[in-house]
C-alpha cells in the first residue's frame, strides 16, 4: 500500500558488476585472474577489493579513486584470455580488446548493457561476442523468441565482423555461431530447478574464459556445453557469486586437473613457445578481466 512503512526481516549487500562475476567464477574455476577496474575510496570500495583477495584474485590493477577523472587500460602480454563488458566507458573496453589482440591475447566481448549503435569496430577485434537475447534484439533490430531466432541473429552478428558468436538462451542453452560456412549448433543445457538466476551469464562467461585459458584446442561448442553445465549450477542457488561454484563442487566431467608435471601452457616469453609451470613462473595471470 502506498506510504505503508512495514517491518523489514532480513538485509545484505551482495558483490556484483559483470566483470567482476566473471572474474569469480573463472577464479573459482582454477584461475589465476586479475581484475582491472577503480573502486571508491569508502567501506564499499574496501569491501570490493577484499571480497576479491578473497577469491584469490590479483588486485594490482584496481585503483582506489576519489573523483572518476580517467580510464585506464592494461593488458599484460602473457595473459591467455581478456574478457570485457560495456559498464565501463566502451572507448576502453575497444582499446583494451585492441592491445590484446596485437599481443595475441584470446577475447571474449560480453556487449552488457548493450548499446544499440555500438561502434563497428567492436565485432572485428574479439574472438568470441557473447550475449544473451535481449542484448542480441538490440544489437541486431532482430526478435530472439526461440533456438532458431538465436541462429539468424549469431548469422547477423558474423555479417558484422564477428569472429564467433555466442547467444546464450537462459534455460534453452545457447547457439554457438562459428562461420558463415558452418551451420549454427544449439548447445542444450540440463534442465534444473532455478532459485536465482541473476548473475547465470556472467557465471556462463566465466567459466568459458576458464575454459578458453586451459584447453585452448578444445572446440568451442565444447566449452559452450561445460560453460552452460556450470552455469545451471548456479542458479540453483539464491544469489549471485555466492552462487558460483567452485571447481571442487563440479561433476567429475567438469573437473580439470592441472599436472605441473605434463601441462603445457602457451606463453610468449619462452622461445619454444611454450612452458611448464614448475619450470617456469613468470605467469602473473591467465585473465585479465575489465
Amino acid at each position: 500500500m502506498a506510504g505503508e512503512t512495514i517491518h523489514g526481516h532480513r538485509f545484505f549487500i551482495g558483490f556484483g558488476g559483470k566483470g567482476a562475476n566473471q572474474c569469480v567464477q573463472a577464479a573459482r574455476m582454477g584461475a589465476k585472474t586479475a581484475m582491472v577496474c577503480k573502486v571508491g575510496r569508502d567501506v564499499f570500495g574496501n569491501d570490493y577489493i577484499q571480497n576479491f583477495k578473497n577469491n584469490d584474485i590479483s588486485t594490482g590493477n584496481s585503483q582506489t579513486v576519489l573523483h572518476w577523472e580517467n580510464a585506464i587500460v592494461i593488458v599484460a602480454v602473457n595473459a591467455k584470455v581478456l574478457v570485457c563488458q560495456l559498464e565501463i566507458n566502451p572507448d576502453t573496453s575497444l582499446q583494451a580488446l585492441r592491445m590484446a589482440r596485437e599481443n595475441h591475447v584470446k577475447t571474449i566481448c560480453n556487449p552488457a548493457p548493450a548499446i544499440a549503435d555500438l561502434c563497428s569496430d567492436f565485432y572485428k577485434v574479439f574472438d568470441v561476442f557473447c550475449c544473451n537475447e535481449s542484448e542480441a534484439e538490440l544489437l541486431t533490430g532482430l526478435s530472439v523468441t526461440s533456438v532458431e531466432d538465436a541462429s539468424q541473429v549469431g548469422l547477423e552478428l558474423l555479417n558484422k565482423g564477428c569472429g564467433s558468436v555466442i547467444v546464450t538462451l537462459g534455460p534453452q542453452g545457447c547457439v554457438v555461431c562459428q562461420s558463415r560456412n558452418m551451420a549454427p549448433k544449439h548447445i542444450p543445457t540440463t534442465a534444473v530447478t532455478a532459485a536465482d538466476t541473476t548473475g547465470a551469464g556472467d557465471s556462463f562467461i566465466g567459466a568459458l574464459a576458464f575454459y578458453m585459458a586451459h584447453y585452448p584446442t578444445m572446440p568451442l561448442e565444447e566449452m559452450a556445453r561445460r560453460a552452460n553445465l556450470v552455469a545451471a549450477m548456479s542458479v540453483q542457488t539464491v544469489g549471485t557469486q555466492t552462487s558460483f561454484p567452485f571447481q571442487k563442487d563440479l561433476p567429475t566431467e567438469l573437473k580439470v586437473t592441472l599436472d605441473l608435471k605434463t601441462t603445457p601452457l602457451i606463453c610468449a616469453q619462452c622461445p619454444q613457445n611454450y612452458c611448464l609451470y614448475n619450470k617456469q613462473n613468470h605467469f602473473p595471470g591467465e585473465f585479465w578481466i575489465m
